[in-house]
């Protein structure tokens, strides 16, 4: 992975971007070649090329109706004297730092250096902290989590119809926006396991919700990640001295519940399932330290129920 800086994106594809535009407009507004170089900071000839060549420019930034706004507003000040240098700098300022937080800027960075997608451009605006360190980790276990289950052997027979998630939470998660998982779920296809997004916040409901429960008795109980429900997979989890328990499968204040039978047993089982009901499917869920241990967990168990 190449290290490329957000001011890298800004001088490569955002100011040459600006430049062509405002030279365009600047022009529409009757000033001179020389004018709009000096205004621009570049030679006539590069404004030549600006306006009657065809210069390459970066369509998410030219396009974005703010890049519109704030280049007529300082092609009309600079070509109407109601702006000076100054001011026209800091206008073309606001709009980079607009669109450094989550916008185009933050999208090229991560096409550029993929290992910072769904992070929201927090390193960028707000500069590295502890919780954004512990929210990275966070992505990175629900990642890891995904490759392992990825590429076990065997694992789309246990995939349920609903399919599948993983998920970690941060420390001290009070709430599923505070639980990493994949978006849309893990799913089988022509028996493949695929992953169809990179994990975000808040893209679990079912495990978050079973995360959650466990992580009132037991707080580092912060990954897991649902199967359908198996015999051979449960005797196999039995047969290696794994903790399991049964739970009614309805929905309704599902997390309560199972933090009450959890506090009555005094811990938090490896395994907890239930059988199905009318309308929902038999899910067993794998608790773990992280998504990516439960994962682990499970390419082991997977291994064993084919031995």
């Amino acid at each position: 992975m190449s290290l490329r800086l957000p001011s890298e994106i800004v001088v490569e594809d955002v100011l040459p971007t600006l430049r062509v535009l405002l030279a365009r407009e600047l022009a529409d507004h009757g000033l001179t070649q020389q004018e709009i170089a000096a205004h621009l900071g570049v030679t006539q000839a590069a404004v030549s090329t600006y306006v009657s060549g065809d210069p390459s420019v970066e369509a998410r930034i030219a396009d974005h109706p703010r890049t519109a706004a704030t280049v007529e507003r300082v092609a009309d000040g600079l070509a109407n004297d109601e702006m000076d240098a100054y001011d026209a700098l800091a206008a073309v300022l606001e709009l980079v730092r607009a669109f450094e937080d989550r916008g185009p800027i933050c999208e090229l960075h991560e096409e550029a250096m993929p290992g910072l997608e769904g992070l929201g451009c927090d390193l960028c605006v707000r500069g590295v902290n502890p919780e954004l360190r512990t929210e990275r980790a966070v992505l990175d276990s629900v990642r890891e989590a995904s490759r392992v289950l990825a590429t076990t052997p065997g694992l789309a027979a246990f995939v349920p119809n609903v399919g599948t998630n993983v998920g970690t939470a941060l420390p001290d998660a009070e709430s599923r926006s505070d639980v990493a998982a994949v978006p849309g779920r893990i799913y089988v296809m022509d028996n493949s396991i695929e992953v169809p997004a990179n994990p975000e916040f808040g893209a679990s409901a079912h495990v978050a919700t079973t995360i959650l429960a466990a992580m009132t008795v037991d707080p580092d109980r912060r990954g897991a990640l649902n199967l359908a429900t198996d015999d051979a997979f449960l005797a196999a989890a039995r047969d290696r001295g794994l903790d399991t328990m049964e739970f009614d499968a309805g929905y309704e204040n599902r997390g309560d519940r199972l933090s009450e039978q959890f506090e009555e047993r005094g811990s938090v089982p490896d395994i907890v399932f239930h059988r199905g009901a009318f309308g929902i499917e038999p899910i067993t869920y794998v608790l773990s330290e992280t998504g990516a241990d439960a994962a682990r967990l499970v390419a082991e168990l997977v291994a064993a129920t084919e031995s």
